[in-house]
């Protein structure tokens, strides 16, 4: 019914954990406690929801950044392409 009115999602797979997790990442970003999400998504324990603080690259940059000496420039890391070449080899 949804890609009747939003054709692109015809394409997608999205299930019910797709949901969760959608809700449960939007709920980090607004500054939700994990506990609050995790009692909300009905996790036995905290612990098993700490895996969306993990998948969060902006929750964690956010982090790095409070902790960066001040006038610091922050970049992100580029492995150089014999690096690159080395894991591709793997």
């Amino acid at each position: 019914m949804a890609a009747e009115a939003c054709p692109s999602l015809a394409t997608k797979n999205i299930t019910p954990h797709t949901l969760r997790h959608s809700a449960a990442m939007t709920l980090l970003h607004a500054g939700i406690d994990i506990t609050v999400i995790a009692l909300w998504l009905g996790h036995e324990s905290p612990t098993s929801t700490r895996v969306y603080l993990h998948a969060d690259m902006a929750l964690k940059e956010k982090a790095i950044a409070r902790t960066s000496p001040p006038d610091t420039e922050i970049a992100r890391y580029k492995a150089p392409d014999s690096l690159l070449a080395f894991l591709e080899q793997l």
